[in-house]
């Protein structure tokens, strides 16, 4: 349903923020956008909603192509709805009434179920009635999101959807909103800097470095296979270890301590990480991270083991 087609787009002539970006979205298919601050995420979620100009390339929704300001008065596409960071709500009205603005007064009996069904998705029943201007950031950002979704919007594009949310609702928050997206068969783009929004919700993620696209596949196949440093750090800690005369990129609970191996490690420090300790060690006067059940004393010798198919 959605066509990018090889578009470009800059600011300026020398900075370029967009390269021959090419891909695709099916409908109700939620794709997610990673990649470390300034390499373009925000920026392609403002070209796709129509906020932007494109020096190069094409995009479609269906047969209607997404064209910018210099076409529109108003910009934006009316089958998309756009949450960007700033939220843009209307402060002296309360929150259902944010929520209200954009669904139709002729039938105020179905606006009322739409309100307290999104109220619902959003887990703020309990703030209906509290102006915007009262609320915390976070809540704001949750508000934001059940505005865009009030009439059902055939693409949603949320940008750091959960940023300011605290981490206790945004667990909760993210499979409720997830759930009705998929219910709903609402197509939805996602940029973030957050893992979970990646692994335990997105059909595909989209990488990108240096303002172009590095990989598009699943998220499980880019997890369990990332190709270079880069890709593996945006999901956890990383280690790059010369092992055999070769290069591995593991992750921490790929490092395992052992009773007995060939392979010995001397502990510098542990982090307590809640369910695990993350214990940083020198192996082959190389620095690596483990994760492990219980803290380890500096100095402390352990045996590791690596998995082997890591090392083919």
């Amino acid at each position: 349903m959605l066509k990018v087609n090889k578009i470009s787009f800059g600011y300026s002539k020398r900075k370029i923020v967009l390269s021959n970006f090419n891909f695709t979205l099916k409908e109700g298919e939620h794709l997610c956008i990673m990649g470390e601050s300034g390499c373009g995420k925000s920026t392609l979620l403002k070209a796709i909603y129509g906020l932007l100009d494109l020096k190069k390339g094409e995009i479609f929704w269906k047969e209607n192509q997404v064209l910018g300001p210099e076409h529109h008065l108003v910009p934006g596409m009316d089958f998309f709805k756009y949450v960007a960071q700033d939220f843009d709500l209307m402060p002296y009205i309360s929150v259902s009434e944010n929520i209200k603005k954009f669904l139709s007064r002729f039938y105020p009996e179905e606006s009322e179920k739409r309100t307290q069904e999104l109220l619902e998705v959003i887990e703020m029943k309990a703030f209906e009635k509290t102006k915007v201007k009262n609320l915390s950031g976070g809540q704001k950002q949750r508000v934001a999101i059940a505005r865009a979704l009030a009439n059902e919007p055939e693409l949603l594009l949320l940008d750091e959807p959960f940023g300011q949310i605290d981490n206790f609702k945004k667990n909760s928050l993210r499979r409720k909103l997830f759930a009705y997206l998929k219910e709903k068969n609402i197509a939805c783009i996602v940029a973030t800097h957050d893992k979970n929004d990646a692994l335990s919700f997105a059909d595909k993620l989209l990488i990108i470095r240096n303002n172009k696209i590095l990989i598009t596949d699943s998220p499980k196949k880019i997890y369990n296979n990332p190709e270079e440093k880069y890709v593996a750090a945006l999901f956890d800690d990383v280690n790059e270890v010369v092992f055999n005369d070769k290069t591995v990129l593991l992750y921490p609970n790929q490092i395992k301590i052992v009773e007995s191996s060939n392979l010995q490690a001397t502990v510098s420090n542990s982090y307590f990480k809640g369910a695990y300790w993350l214990v940083e060690a020198k192996f082959e006067n190389q620095v690596v991270f483990l994760n492990h059940s219980s803290d380890l004393k500096a100095g402390t010798k352990v045996m590791i083991e690596i998995k082997k198919n890591h090392l083919n």
